[in-house]
C-alpha cells in the first residue's frame, strides 16, 4: 500500500525525482532491503572462513536484521510487506546474502571444517533456517527466550554444516 507519493513527501522530495532512479514504490522498497543487508553483512565483519566463523556471522546477522530500523519495522509493524518480500521471490537482497553464504561455505570446505556438498544449496537452507528465526522471533520468544534461541539456532546450523 506504499506509493511513491508518501515516499517522496517523507523524504521531502517529488515525486519525479523519485521516478528518476526508481519505477515504482516496490522498486524503492527493495533497493532499501538490499541496502539495509549489505549494511549488515559490512557490520559481521570479513568474509568467514570456517564453519564457527560462518554460523556466528549468520546469528549475528539475524541479530541484526531484527535490530535494523528498516527490517525492524517491517517485522513488526508491516509483516505483511516483509512476507511478501522474503517468500514470494528471491530477491537482490536474498542473492546478496546467498552469494557471501556461498563464498564463506566455499572457504570453509577447502579448510575441512564445512562438509562436502553445493556451496549454493546449503547456502539456500542455511538462509531458509535463519530467516525463518528472523520472521519468528517475536512469536516464539514467548516460549524459548533469546539466549536459549540463539543457542539452538548455532547448535542447528553446525550441525548442518559438519562434515
Amino acid at each position: 500500500g506504499l506509493s511513491v507519493t508518501e515516499l517522496a513527501r517523507a523524504a521531502g522530495v517529488s515525486r519525479p525525482t523519485v521516478y528518476r532512479r526508481w519505477e515504482s514504490a516496490d522498486d524503492v522498497l527493495r533497493a532499501l532491503l538490499m541496502h539495509r543487508a549489505q549494511v549488515a553483512i559490512t557490520a559481521v565483519g570479513p568474509q568467514a572462513t570456517d564453519r564457527a566463523a560462518i554460523v556466528d556471522k549468520v546469528v549475528r546477522f539475524g541479530e541484526l536484521l531484527r535490530a535494523d530500523p528498516v527490517f525492524g519495522h517491517l517485522l513488526t509493524e508491516e509483516p505483511e510487506v516483509f512476507t511478501r518480500y522474503a517468500f514470494e521471490r528471491i530477491g537482490r537482497s536474498q542473492r546478496v546474502i546467498l552469494e557471501w553464504l556461498a563464498a564463506g561455505i566455499t572457504t570453509a570446505q577447502q579448510g575441512g571444517t564445512v562438509r562436502a556438498g553445493s556451496p549454493t544449496d546449503m547456502a539456500v537452507m542455511v538462509l531458509l533456517v535463519s530467516q525463518s528465526v528472523v520472521l519468528s522471533h517475536r512469536t516464539v520468544t514467548t516460549v524459548i527466550d533469546d539466549a536459549a534461541l540463539r543457542t539452538e539456532l548455532t547448535r542447528t546450523l553446525d550441525g548442518y554444516l559438519r562434515p
